[in-house]
C-alpha cells in the first residue's frame, strides 16, 4: 500500500474481533482507521507512519502533558503511598485572607 492510497475504514467491534489480522496487516504497511458510530475513533499505522497523525505544531502548554504519565508503571502505588502520608500529616490552619 503506498503512503497516497486511503486507509481501510473498519468499526470497532469488527476491530476486536479481527485485531490480530489487524496488526498482521499493519505490519505489512497498511494503514487502517478504526470508526466508533460511524466517526474516527483511532489509526492503526505502521511504527513510524506519521502520515495520518496530527498536522502542525506539537502541543503546547498543559496539552503537551497528556498521556505524560502514561509509562509510568508504579503511578498507582506511588499515588497511593501519598496519600496514606498524607493521613498522618496534622492539618495546617487556614491562612489568613483579610
Amino acid at each position: 500500500m503506498t503512503l497516497d492510497a486511503q486507509p481501510t475504514t473498519i468499526g470497532t467491534a469488527e476491530a476486536k474481533r479481527r485485531f490480530s489480522e489487524l496488526v498482521d496487516r499493519v505490519g505489512a504497511g497498511e494503514r487502517i482507521v478504526v470508526s466508533r458510530r460511524g466517526r474516527p475513533a483511532v489509526a492503526l499505522v505502521p511504527p513510524g507512519d506519521r502520515s495520518l497523525g496530527r498536522s502542525g505544531p506539537p502541543p503546547a502548554g498543559w496539552a503537551s502533558l497528556a498521556g505524560a504519565l502514561s509509562d509510568w508503571d508504579d503511578l498507582d502505588s506511588t499515588v497511593a503511598e501519598i496519600y496514606a502520608a498524607r493521613e498522618g500529616s496534622p492539618d495546617r490552619p487556614a491562612p489568613d485572607l483579610g
